[in-house]
């Protein structure tokens, strides 16, 4: 049944996509749809006069894209709760089921295996397609079809979705890189969708280009283990026996292939090129979910097909996990695009994964299963934690775009007052992030932490040293986090609209836009206050990958967390919660019993300047500039004032512009000098184009010597 359901969550994708694109041929399947609505508004015409007018209005070809459109989302939608499912049922049944589909080529076919670890990513990969699905019908109104049509966007979506689900799925090598190309193939045209700009063009090459090169790396990796098994087969790359050389070799190409598609550091740059252009539900796929896909890939790799691990290995992990973490905080508190702020703290959020994958890879190899699951447990707790607030937060800032059409938070403001409900579900989005408690992202990087505090266990005294710095690291990467979603819900709800769109901006009207965000919001609840029963269901994924489990997790009770015991660390969200409430009303209580500290509404000092204004409002480069002065060698700043002299002889000065670029150093370290290069190359390469046919045919001709040559 688990399988059968993983097998409908991908047909009702790839169904959802063959109806977006119907939607746009005004032949074929549409038109005999269109005329089946047609008679059957005729039909109810004749049988109820009494309502004229009524069924034409629903079923008149006028309505049909429209109807389709919410056809295209309803699929969808259920593609989502057939994922969420299925990986329930295979989870709960702690299993797996393994398949064969005869759709490769004759004599390679397609192997299908269904486990807990692919449960659970279809779960991460369901919940936010439904949340999209909600979403999704308001937001699409907003684009015009003869510029950007919905058949190629709900196609490409489909196809998309459907290439996340069957990663999961694929037990081959040959099967696995087929749904690795089909969603990034697709998500590319995603992200060129609004081809008209020259920014979609360029993030949807530089994002095409690194996800090929991640391909490639992926091949070379398979082809290793495939190469000493005699098979592409899962099961036959289990079985390999590799020299610790050929594993380091497989090890360090699979790292850089899903550390690519991942968004690990310093193979990060397409991320915040890419997520920023896409249409925002498509942010939220992808850095909610396509990101993790790549998190799926790194574990099945690392954990279940190389087989014993290396301690240098995890050592590794765990530095760029850290880099990672620390660097994409940084360089998202220096933004000021909305959407490209979410995207480095999807780099910041990946790091802190890999953080948890890094630990639990140290300590298996070291002999310590226990705290090896719970470096595990960590890392896939937070998997879905990010899922979840990252897509809510896409979402909200796509509302936000929706409704304002500004991307820049300098030029908001005061949309707490015109997007109060929107304002509400940010907040729940910024205080998960920034792992405050209450919320889950706290309870996944408590998890980290409680693992990375065990370091004392280990017999190297150079990992002794190193895991307790990566501890502190994540404590800044945390506060880091909580200071620059301070900033972003400041700037832009706090306040007073600081441009003429956002001033007349106002709440949507769809309530699918609403409702998609609200269900993430409240799971961020939920699993923040009852995480004991999501971590004991991720028991069972750890014990099918390290052979041992975490007991003691609900060792006292459903109410509380103890990952190691209940002697060294323990949390109660639920008892957390009643404390904050009790707090909360005796506080309220008080405020509202003592008339001296009633409120009172006055003007605001305007410190003599003759009148408050927008202008005088603390901006975004403001509130970073402290940090910009401490980490300013983290970043390639360019800061200019220019000022415009006025008066006799310019005593006076009429305007003084400031202006702020804030560069990643990646570009010009890794990524020019290669861009360089292979510009050179091609250059000197080019000089054997001569035209003359007697140079080609010698080509040729010595070409034919060396091959005979290299065979004979």
């Amino acid at each position: 049944m688990a399988l059968f359901l993983a097998y409908c969550s991908v047909v009702t994708a790839v169904m959802s996509g063959v109806l977006a694109l119907a939607s746009g041929q005004r032949s074929g399947l549409q038109r005999i749809t269109a005329a089946l609505l047609n008679a059957k508004a005729t039909h109810l015409a004749e049988r109820f006069p009494k309502l004229p007018g009524y069924a034409e209005f629903i079923f008149t070809k006028e309505r049909y894209p429209s109807l389709l459109r919410q056809a295209v989302f309803v699929l969808l939608g259920t593609c989502g709760v057939f994922a969420v499912l299925g990986g329930i049922a295979i989870m709960a049944a702690d299993g797996a089921v393994i398949d064969q589909l005869s759709y490769g080529l004759p004599w390679l076919s397609w192997h299908v295996r269904f486990d807990s670890l692919s449960g659970f990513f279809h779960c991460v990969i369901g919940i936010a397609v439904i949340a999209v699905a909600l979403y999704g019908p308001g937001y699409v109104n907003e684009f015009e079809e003869s510029k950007h049509p919905f058949s190629v966007l709900g196609l490409f979506t489909g196809l998309f979705v459907a290439g996340m689900l069957l990663v999961p799925l694929a037990d081959d090598a040959f099967f696995f890189v087929i749904a690795w190309e089909l969603m990034s193939v697709a998500s590319y045209f995603l992200v060129t969708w609004q081809h008209e700009r020259s920014a979609n063009r360029r993030a949807g090459f530089i994002y095409l280009l690194m996800a090929e090169v991640g391909a490639i790396a992926l091949i070379l990796a398979f082809g290793v283990l495939a190469g000493f098994s005699g098979g592409l087969t899962f099961a036959a790359m289990r079985s390999a026996e590799l020299t610790p050389l050929w594993a380091s070799i497989a090890f360090s190409l699979a790292l850089l292939g899903y550390g690519m598609k991942a968004g690990l550091v310093p193979i990060h740059v397409w991320l915040p090129e890419a997520h920023p252009v896409a249409p925002s539900h498509i942010s939220a796929l992808m850095s909610g979910v396509m990101l993790k896909v790549a998190v799926y890939g790194f574990i099945r790799f690392a954990f279940d097909l190389l087989g014993d691990m290396q301690w240098q290995w995890g050592l590794a992990v765990l530095i760029l996990g850290t880099a990672s973490a620390v660097l994409g905080v940084l360089y998202a508190i220096m933004q000021h695009n909305l959407k490209r702020l979410l995207a480095y703290h999807s780099v910041e959020n990946i790091g802190i994964i890999f953080m948890g994958l890094g630990l639990s890879m140290i300590f298996a190899s070291s002999g310590h299963p226990k705290l090896a699951v719970l470096g595990l447990l960590a890392a896939l707790f937070h998997t879905l934690n990010h899922a979840l607030f990252k897509s809510l937060l896409f979402l909200g800032a796509g509302a936000i775009l929706h409704q304002t059409h500004e991307a820049d938070i300098e030029r908001m403001g005061g949309l707490i007052h015109r997007m109060p409900k929107t304002a509400a579900l940010f907040l729940i989005g910024c205080v998960a992030i920034s792992a405050l408690p209450l919320f889950n992202g706290f309870v996944s990087e408590w998890l980290t932490f409680q693992a990375a505090l065990q370091a004392g266990v280990l017999e190297s005294g150079v990992l002794r040293s190193l895991v307790p710095i990566t501890a502190a690291v994540l404590a800044l990467t945390g506060a880091l986090a909580a200071a620059c979603f301070v900033k972003v819900y400041g700037v832009v709800f706090l306040g007073a609209p600081r441009s003429s769109k956002v001033s007349h901006a106002h709440e949507v009207r769809s309530r699918g836009m609403l409702a998609g965000p609200a269900l993430l919001a409240a799971l961020c609840f939920l699993f923040g206050i009852f995480p004991t029963p999501v971590i004991n269901g991720l028991n069972s994924v750890a014990g099918n990958l390290l052979n041992a489990t975490l007991p003691s997790v609900s060792a006292m009770g459903w109410l509380w967390l103890t990952p190691v015991s209940s002697d060294v660390a323990s949390y109660s969200a639920p008892l957390v919660l009643l404390a904050a409430l009790l707090v909360g009303t005796l506080v309220s209580w008080v405020l509202h019993r003592v008339k001296e500290t009633a409120n009172r509404r006055a003007d605001l000092w305007e410190c003599g300047f003759g009148g408050v204004t927008p202008r005088m409002q603390y901006t975004s480069s403001a509130f970073s500039m402290p940090l910009r002065r401490i980490f300013k060698t983290v970043w390639e700043v360019d800061e200019t004032i220019v000022r415009e002299p006025a008066g006799a002889k310019g005593q006076r000065t009429a305007v003084v512009r400031y202006q702020l670029h804030i560069g990643d150093h990646a570009w010009r370290f890794i990524y020019h000098p290669i861009a360089h290069a292979v510009t050179t190359a091609a250059r000197h390469i080019g000089k054997i184009q001569t035209g003359n046919i007697r140079v080609y045919l010698g080509y040729s001709f010595f070409t034919l010597l060396f091959l005979l040559w290299v065979i004979s």
